[in-house]
This record gives structure tokens, sequence and C-alpha cells, in this order.
């Protein structure tokens, strides 16, 4: 595996939910940096040494309502 995709949005409680794409893994952090290393530590603790993705990518989701 070359890669893994994380969908990564606010939290409503504050912080970030991170969710892979194909894969029953979820983390979450306080902020982007506590959050990019909860996801490499999800991602080492999910897969063998030996079939760890070599890039993880975070792909950020931000939701504005606007009321009419």
């Amino acid at each position: 595996m070359n890669e893994i995709i994380f969908l990564v949005e606010e939290s409503p409680e504050g912080g970030y939910e991170a969710k892979a794409l194909g894969y029953s893994i979820f983390t979450d952090g306080d902020d982007l940096e506590q959050l990019k290393a909860n996801v490499k530590d999800a991602v080492a603790t999910h897969f063998e040494a030996a079939d760890q993705p070599k890039v993880i990518r975070l792909h950020m989701v931000k939701e504005i309502v606007i009321a009419a």
C-alpha cells in the first residue's frame, strides 16, 4: 500500500476528528499537531510494519452554514 487518506473535520466539542477512507481507523486531536501524531499512531497500530502505507494524507473538510 502506498498511501492512506483520512477525512478530517472540526469536532463539535472542539479540536479535530479523523476517519480513514476504506479502513476502520478513527482518531481525534485537540489541535492539528496532536491530530497528526494520533493519526500516525493509529496507522501504526492498525497495520503490520511491512504493510504500513508510505504516505498519510489528511483531507481537511470545513463546513460553513449560511442561513437565508
